[in-house]
């Protein structure tokens, strides 16, 4: 339009300016779907920024999760970088929950490697939510799966190619 062309000639140096509205537009979107997709807002959150997400803390409900923010709380300023991180995912875990976002249990052949998923209005946790469990083993498990079933935790164990700990990981 005639008005931007004329603010270029205006301005000598439009970064920040730019810049300053490429965020309020991103901060616009991110608000949009955080409250018309809220499932889908929670889904991309902790897929991608959930890096203190701790399904053994935040995947067993609300009551457990509370419990876990209140020791945190108790902590005060001896709280280490990873729980500040983790509470900083507890809190937004929190805001799911009263939301009515329900999540659903890490299941073996509908859960995905490294991202959330949707499934009848709730989140199915990624395999990586599981504290010890990285981004490659996520993936084999979610490839292997795709397979077929396992016929015992012998066979996960061999086609994943996991250990006995990844195992009690999951079956935790």
């Amino acid at each position: 339009p005639d008005w931007y062309i004329w603010s270029c000639e205006k301005i000598q140096y439009m970064f920040p300016k730019a810049h300053a509205a490429a965020y309020v537009m991103m901060s616009w979107r991110i608000a949009y779907c955080k409250i018309f997709y809220p499932q889908a807002y929670y889904a991309a959150y902790f897929s991608i920024m959930g890096n203190g997400f701790s399904y053994e803390t935040m995947g067993q409900g609300i009551d457990k999760l509370r419990y876990t923010m209140a020791e945190y709380k108790k902590k005060g300023d001896n709280i280490s970088s990873r729980e500040a991180e983790q509470y900083r995912d507890m809190r937004i875990a929190e805001e799911m929950y009263a939301r009515g976002i329900e999540m659903l249990p890490i299941d073996i052949y509908k859960s995905k490697g490294t991202a959330f998923s949707i499934e009848d209005g709730k989140l199915r946790p990624c395999f990586t939510a599981i504290d010890g469990l990285g981004e490659s083993v996520g993936k084999q498990i979610e490839e292997e799966a795709k397979k077929g079933r396992f016929l015992s935790k012998e066979d996960f164990r061999n086609r994943c190619k996991v250990g006995k700990s990844t195992c009690e990981l999951l079956e935790n």
